[in-house]
């Protein structure tokens, strides 16, 4: 009887300290609860009938910007700081190239370094999921952060693709925060 009190203790123990049940795919995410993916982030299950960039970057970052994502930088004009410099919780804007008709949003998980951050976004390397702390690497030969590399999950490394960045969109007003330009982190 002792040893089942204690096991119902560290059980009722456990369902306290449990986070609160996420309502979306996003909410998991965020709340770390999202499956192991790869050897560089984490991959949430696919929500019902996928998630594209947008809404999970407008979600991730509480920048409240509709439409494509090849729209975001223009959009961001006047209703949003804007810079060449990432900084946390910032949405890097990815203009179309090659294959990519409609560009690709990515919110700013961490810094790493000068020339490394990791991501979070939604429909990159696996159509409809999320994938969360994911590497960019700024390969833009003025460290500028104008061309990036990002973390492709099948390939279990960095893609070869060189990205064209529009820039880093804050969750500020413009002209609220200097732009650190390409100044180290």
């Amino acid at each position: 009887m002792k040893g089942s009190s204690k096991a119902l203790a560290v059980v009722a123990m456990a369902a306290l300290m449990a986070p609160a049940a996420a309502s979306s795919a996003i909410d998991r995410i965020i709340a770390g609860t999202g499956i192991s993916g790869s050897a560089n982030g984490t991959r949430a299950p696919m929500p019902p009938g996928g998630l594209e960039c947008v809404p999970y970057a407008r979600q991730f970052s509480g920048i409240q910007i509709y439409g494509d994502a090849h729209t975001w930088w223009k959009q961001a004009e006047g209703r949003y700081a804007r810079g060449r410099m990432p900084r946390v919780g910032a949405v890097m804007a990815i203009r179309p190239h090659n294959n990519s008709r409609l560009g690709h949003v990515a919110a700013v998980s961490r810094i790493i370094d000068s020339r490394t951050i990791l991501l979070s976004h939604a429909n990159w390397s696996y159509r409809g999921q999320i994938e969360r702390n994911v590497t960019a690497l700024d390969v833009s030969s003025a460290n500028d952060w104008s061309a990036v590399r990002i973390w492709y999950g099948p390939n279990r490394n960095l893609g070869t693709t060189h990205w064209p960045v529009a820039g880093f969109i804050y969750n500020a007003r413009p002209g609220s925060m200097p732009d650190l330009g390409s100044a180290c982190l």
